[in-house]
C-alpha cells in the first residue's frame, strides 16, 4: 500500500540487513471453509488480506500434506477443515531512513499504532533537503524492534502527514494490519480531524464551508491552488473561535478547522482562497497587508511569527485492531500561545 497519499517513497535495501526470516503455521478447523487469503488473514491477526495475498503469489505459503504437500500460489484456493498450512514471512527490508535518538512527544502508544505530538519543524518523512532528522528516523529509534513491518518493510506505517512547520498529532502503524485499518478509515473520511488556526483578518461569515479541488499552481509548482479543473475534491469547514480587530479594522481571528478530506495544505490552500490565509505561512500568506493602524505589540508578533499558524489539535478514529474509539486532544503549542496573548487586548466578544 503507498504509504504517502500523494507522493510515491521509494525505499531502498541497506547492507546488513537483517536476514532472519519466520514463519507461522494454522490448521483449518472443523466447519471451517472459504478462501485461502481470507482464512489466513483471519488465522494471522498482526497480516492483512492484501499482505497475505502477496505472500501466497510470491510462492511463501505451503500446504502441509503427507499426500500432497507443496507450494500454493492461488489466494482463492478453498481450505478444508484438517488442512495445515506454514506462512513464510521474509525479513522485514531496511528502510533508507536509520535510527535516530530524537525526543519524541508521545501521546499514545501500544503494541499496534503510536500518536505522537509532533513539534513543529520537524519533517515526516526523510526526502530531498531534509535526509535525516525527521519523525521516521525518531519513530525507528524509538520503536525498535516494536515495528514489524508494514507491506515487507520495517518502517513507520505513516498513514496521514503534516507539514514540516505544522504542529500536532499524527497516529502510525506499527505493522500491516494495523496500517491497513487505519488507512480505510482515512479513506472513507471518518477519521476526526480538528485544527486550530491564526489566520489574517476576521472570516466573513464567521462559519461556513469551503469547497473546491486543490491541485498543483499552474505556475508556481511549490504551491497548490483551489482550481475549476483537475486536482482532487477536498472541503473544510471552518468556524471563528475569536476575532482581533482595533478601530474596527480586522486583523486576525482564531479559528478551528475540520476536514472532510486530507489534501496537501489544505487548510492553508482553502482559507488562502477565501481571502485569510494563516498568520506566519510563508507560501500563502506573503501578499496579505495588515491594517496600518494594528498595535506595534500585534504587528511584531504577526509579522515575527516564523511559520504558518496550525496545529492539528484533535485526533480522533476507531482502533484498527481492538475496535476501540480513541480521541486524543494536544494543546496549543507555546508559540501559538504567545501570539494569541499579543493579540488578546484586540479581541471582540465571542463568536
Amino acid at each position: 500500500m503507498n504509504e504517502k497519499p500523494n507522493d510515491e517513497i521509494d525505499d531502498e535495501e541497506l547492507d546488513g540487513a537483517d536476514s532472519a526470516a519466520s514463519s507461522l503455521s494454522a490448521t483449518v478447523p472443523e466447519g471451517t471453509g472459504g478462501r485461502l487469503d481470507r482464512f489466513l488473514a483471519e488465522a494471522f491477526a498482526d497480516l492483512s488480506r492484501s499482505r497475505i495475498k502477496a505472500l501466497i503469489e510470491e510462492g511463501n505459503v505451503r500446504l502441509n500434506s503427507a499426500k500432497a504437500p507443496g507450494t500454493i500460489l492461488s489466494a482463492s484456493r478453498a481450505v478444508k477443515p484438517g488442512e495445515s498450512f506454514s506462512v513464510l514471512i521474509p525479513p522485514p527490508e531496511a528502510p533508507l531512513p536509520l535510527p535516530e535518538d530524537i525526543p519524541l512527544d508521545v501521546v499514545y502508544e501500544d503494541a499496534h499504532l503510536i500518536v505522537i505530538n509532533k513539534a513543529p519543524g520537524m519533517v515526516v518523512h526523510p526526502a530531498a533537503g531534509s535526509p535525516n532528522g525527521t519523525l521516521v528516523n525518531a519513530l525507528l529509534y524509538h520503536c525498535g524492534d516494536s515495528l514489524s513491518g508494514i507491506g515487507g518493510v520495517k518502517r513507520p506505517g505513516i498513514v496521514h502527514r503534516i507539514d514540516k512547520d505544522t504542529s500536532g498529532l499524527l497516529v502510525m502503524a506499527k505493522h500491516d494490519k494495523a496500517h491497513t485499518g487505519l488507512a480505510v478509515q482515512f479513506a472513507d473520511h471518518s477519521i476526526e480531524r480538528l485544527y486550530a488556526a491564526v489566520c489574517r483578518g476576521i472570516p466573513s461569515p464567521v462559519a461556513g464551508r469551503i469547497e473546491g479541488n486543490i491541485a498543483r499552481h499552474p505556475v508556481d509548482r511549490k504551491r497548490m491552488a483551489v482550481t475549476p479543473t483537475g486536482g482532487k475534491w477536498a472541503a473544510t469547514h471552518y468556524r471563528t473561535i475569536h476575532a482581533f480587530a482595533h478601530n474596527g479594522h480586522p486583523v486576525a481571528a482564531l479559528i478551528e478547522c475540520k476536514l472532510e478530506t486530507g489534501r496537501t495544505h489544505q487548510v492553508r490552500v482553502h482559507m488562502t482562497h477565501i481571502g485569510h490565509p494563516l498568520v506566519g505561512d510563508p507560501v500563502y500568506g506573503r501578499n496579505h497587508k495588515l491594517p496600518s493602524t494594528t498595535p506595534a505589540a500585534a504587528r511584531g508578533a504577526i509579522l515575527g511569527f516564523t511559520r504558518q499558524a496550525l496545529h492539528a489539535r484533535v485526533l480522533g478514529f476507531v482502533h484498527p485492531v481492538t475496535g476501540e474509539t480513541l480521541r486524543f486532544e494536544s494543546e496549543l503549542p507555546h508559540d501559538m500561545t504567545s501570539l494569541l496573548n499579543a493579540l488578546d487586548p484586540m479581541r471582540l466578544g465571542d463568536t
